[in-house]
């Protein structure tokens, strides 16, 4: 895929760009000035889709309806747009649309359509006509100059062709028939609100460990809660600083006014959620749009993780391993400056991620690859979800932005599944030479190293484990302080992790926390 990558076309036309896995189809269009023009078909990769107008039905001197009916087969287009001719003079654009849901044999997906919309200035991948998504959570929404369903942008209703996005998320084996609903008011527009976005500081304690949930889902998105129930639940938790990460949107970066203080620094974010896996966008300038609109073999998330990498923010894949459709991550890890391997409670998907991580760990101090430290979240959505469980705990210079992104970049960081757990984990060397999580201990091979580990706040029944590039080196109760001694020869890094009781025979228990590595010797990294 290009970046002149173009999905649109003139109303009355069937248009189809394949771009590897992630085809487009454009369809018949409205327009709202004209009789209905009845529908057509298009087809794609052998197969057939149309779309028909029903008659347009009016809903006043101020207002008009169009209604379009359709039916995707099973293979059909990730994304499919429905152009709309937006005459002069409109205040509001409403939308509404159903689909069915026919019975599938076992293990066969169903129907599930995702829905959005770009304005007249085009869907070009990357563009500026993004306005909105609200994925599969909402049937309906609209958009005005002052206001917007959330999920959605407001601002201009500028004339022109915009675009109903749908995204055939999984199509059954009878294909999807849906119907789209189109107002549009008329009347004179209101101001566009100003936008409030939180600061990029608080007033935190100087250089100190800040503890965080950067992976977070409200009502702009798939989420329950509302914004102000999301910080309440923060503070309550003990948290520091929280990112707000809505699927394929940026409407929530607004929606924070009033909610921070100098005791919560509220970052902004995206969880940029394609077809091949989900990535956190951490710590974007506000109002910065990331898009998610291609599959892994369409080779060009590199540029949009430079854009994140441009708007300031770090690029996480998040749940790498994690078993729904479309969840699972294929982009690979070069553009990554953090992997989320801890994701909500800890199971078995985080443990393969840990493990994943810890392999990669190894290939670094054989000069294989960077060093990627493991952050985890909450991805809370609804009660009973647990913000803060797990949290990243960051050591930084303040609680201000680029303080706390620094301090993850360099693995600075520990995971704990509250803030009633606290770990102090440092190495030294035998002339005092001093490092903590994510620093190198500088020393020679044979010098003698001392491990101590200090645990506060460890839940009844917990152990600790000391692993290295060799693997599980050392385990005891997790209560107050442990000491373990080795050298650089024998562990080219050493992490802590402290467990709950195992569940599973031949499975370690759940996570209660876990440390990035302290690297040991001279070489490699």
């Amino acid at each position: 895929m290009c970046d002149d990558d173009r999905t649109s076309g003139p109303v009355g036309r069937r248009t189809l760009l394949m771009t590897g896995a992630a085809a487009a189809l454009t369809l018949n269009g409205v327009d709202f000035a004209a009789a209905d023009e009845g529908g057509g078909t298009a087809r794609y990769d052998g197969r057939t889709a149309e779309n028909r107008r029903t008659e347009p039905h009016e809903t006043g001197a101020t207002g008009a309806t169009r209604t379009i009916t359709g039916h995707l087969p099973t293979g059909a287009p990730d994304y499919v747009y429905l152009p709309v001719e937006i005459p002069d003079g409109v205040r509001e654009i409403a939308v509404s649309y159903t689909y069915d849901r026919p019975a599938t044999p076992p293990g066969t997906p169903g129907n599930a359509c995702d829905i959005g919309i770009f304005d007249a200035r085009g869907t070009d991948l990357g563009g500026r006509g993004f306005r909105g998504w609200s994925g599969g959570a909402r049937t309906e929404f609209f958009l005005r100059a002052d206001d917007a369903t959330p999920g959605y942008l407001p601002g201009p209703l500028d004339p022109g062709t915009w675009h109903i996005a749908l995204g055939p998320y999984t199509v059954a084996p009878q294909g999807l028939t849906y119907e789209v609903t189109i107002t549009l008011r008329y009347g004179p527009p209101s101001a566009p609100p100003v936008p409030s976005y939180p600061p990029q500081r608080a007033k935190g304690r100087g250089r100190s460990w800040y503890r965080g949930d950067s992976h977070l889902h409200s009502v702009h998105s798939d989420g329950k809660r509302t914004p102000a129930q999301i910080a309440s639940l923060a503070r309550a938790a003990g948290l520091d600083f929280i990112t707000t990460t809505e699927h394929n949107t940026t409407s929530s970066h607004r929606a924070w006014d009033g909610l921070w203080g100098d005791d919560l620094l509220i970052l902004t974010g995206e969880e940029i959620t394609t077809r091949n896996g989900h990535v956190v966008a951490m710590g974007t300038d506000p109002g910065v749009f990331i898009d998610w609109r291609y599959r892994a073999r369409d080779a060009v998330f590199g540029r949009f993780a430079r854009r994140v990498h441009r708007a300031g923010g770090l690029v996480v894949p998040a749940h790498p391993h994690a078993t729904c459709i479309g969840c699972n991550w294929k982009f690979g890890y070069e553009e990554a400056d953090a992997v989320e391997v801890w994701n909500g409670p800890f199971t078995l998907d985080d443990e393969v991620a840990v493990a994943e991580w810890d392999n990669a760990l190894v290939a670094h101090t054989h000069g294989r690859g960077r060093f990627l430290p493991a952050v985890g979240h909450s991805d809370a959505h609804r009660d009973p979800d647990v913000i803060g469980l797990p949290q990243t705990v960051v050591l930084a210079d303040d609680l201000a932005r680029d303080a706390i992104l620094t301090g993850i970049r360099k693995g600075h960081t520990y995971l704990a599944e509250s803030a009633a757990l606290t770990l102090t984990f440092t190495a030294t060397g035998p002339k005092g030479e001093h490092a903590t999580i994510g620093d190198r201990l500088p020393v020679r091979d044979s010098a003698q190293v001392t491990v101590r580990l200090d645990v506060t706040g460890a839940p009844p029944g917990t152990t600790i484990r000391l692993l290295t590039d060799q693997g599980q080196r050392f385990t005891a109760p997790a209560a107050g302080t442990t000491t373990w001694h080795t050298t650089p020869a024998n562990a080219a890094y050493v992490r802590a992790e402290v467990r709950h009781p195992a569940t599973t025979a031949g499975v370690p228990g759940p996570m209660a926390a876990m440390t990035n590595p302290i690297f040991l010797g001279r070489r490699g990294g």
